[in-house]
């Protein structure tokens, strides 16, 4: 088993994913744009769409998290639908990671220790995508 993540977007999923790929020191892949996927004469695009992201990729931490933009006949609902957990291998991670991901965004925990971890830190980025991030010492 695996485990992936789907993070949907407005119509900045690009500048999302730019940021993530380089947060989280890693590469995009496979993006696409509906304009360029296989078109469906059953689901006509509609041309306010034809730039925005339908799929894009990074590996994170061995997993794959995957990213769109919705489409205009479907709005996006920003909310609390997603919480990506991050679990990195020192305190130092937990510190940089936070202060990259809240510009633009708001801390809800500062990296601090927790009674689950050694160092814990929850922010909310400026994509409106809350992020758990933690440093779990399994020796303490």
């Amino acid at each position: 088993m695996k485990l992936e993540m789907f993070i949907n977007f407005n119509g900045n999923c690009r500048e999302a994913v730019e940021l993530y790929a380089k947060v989280f020191k890693s590469e995009v892949k496979n993006l696409m744009t509906y304009g360029e996927a296989p078109q469906n004469s059953e689901y006509p695009l509609n041309e306010s769409d034809r730039g925005k992201i339908m799929y894009a990729d990074i590996q994170m931490g061995g997993m794959i998290v995957m990213f769109m933009d919705m489409p205009s006949d479907s709005p996006l609902i920003v909310g609390n639908n997603i919480n990506p957990t991050v679990n990195v291998t020192d305190k130092v991670e937990v510190e940089r990671l936070c202060g990259e991901l809240k510009e633009g965004g708001k801390v809800y925990v500062e990296p601090q220790k927790t009674f689950f971890s050694e160092c814990y830190a929850m922010v909310e980025d400026k994509f409106g995508v809350t992020w758990q991030i933690l440093y779990y010492n399994s020796q303490d």
